[in-house]
């Protein structure tokens, strides 16, 4: 029998601001131990009562670094706001003496691209995939957006009209549209799986999973 995978790990997270913390609180939520870091005190103290440990650390210089025990961490999240240099130097060095899993923030196209360029294993741009999401909900097409690699992504949206009372065989929305439903919900927060006997009402609300283009496509039917 396969070993069961620990998911549960320790992870540095560097930069306390609003995605930091946010971020830190999440992982503490879900099993993770979180060292938090950051360069302002107030904020250091503010966490402590939250994470598992705090500090107030320069992560721009190696020497601190290696005091922290960077070595022992499964993960790192470089999530420094506006101090590029010192997004770039922290990043830099987790690579350098061998973090498994470095993440790093980049506020711009081009802060992406020099950490890419350096080797950083996980590039996000909280803002910019936050925007792309918001604004399929602003616009009416979806109730919520997920975007889960570069052209593809997952979406939950009212059933059209038109489909109101067949099930998904007969609808045969897979060839026809090239996306996959894949579960359903009466709007009350239970989804349950979709199979091709599932009935579908106007009012129930769907998890629809495909590539870019036929999923927009898909979203604009009545």
């Amino acid at each position: 029998m396969a070993k069961k995978r620990n998911i549960h790990s320790n992870v540095i997270v560097i930069g306390m601001g609003r995605f930091g913390s946010s971020l830190a609180r999440e992982l503490m939520a879900t099993g993770h131990e979180v060292l938090g870091v950051d360069t302002d005190e107030r904020i250091v103290q503010h966490m402590s009562q939250e994470l598992t440990h705090t500090v107030k650390a320069d992560t721009t210089d190696e020497a601190t670094l290696k005091e922290l025990g960077i070595t022992e961490f499964d993960s790192a999240v470089v999530a420094i706001g506006a101090d590029l240099e010192a997004s770039i130097l922290t990043t830099a060095l987790l690579l350098q003496l061998g973090v498994p899993n470095v993440w790093a923030k980049a506020n711009s196209q081009s802060h992406g691209l020099i950490l890419e360029q350096l080797g950083c294993h996980h590039v996000i741009f909280p803002e910019y995939e936050m925007g792309k999401r918001v604004a399929h909900m602003v616009s009416g097409e979806t109730l919520d957006y997920v975007p889960i690699d570069n052209d593809f992504v997952m979406v939950k949206a009212e059933v059209p009209q038109s489909f109101d009372g067949k099930n998904l065989a007969d609808l045969k929305i897979r060839s026809t549209y090239g996306v996959t439903v894949v579960a359903v919900t009466k709007g009350d927060g239970n989804y349950e799986p979709a199979f091709p006997e599932t009935v579908l009402n106007v009012g129930d609300q769907i998890v629809v999973a495909g590539q870019v283009e036929p999923l927009n496509e898909f979203c604009q039917l009545a």
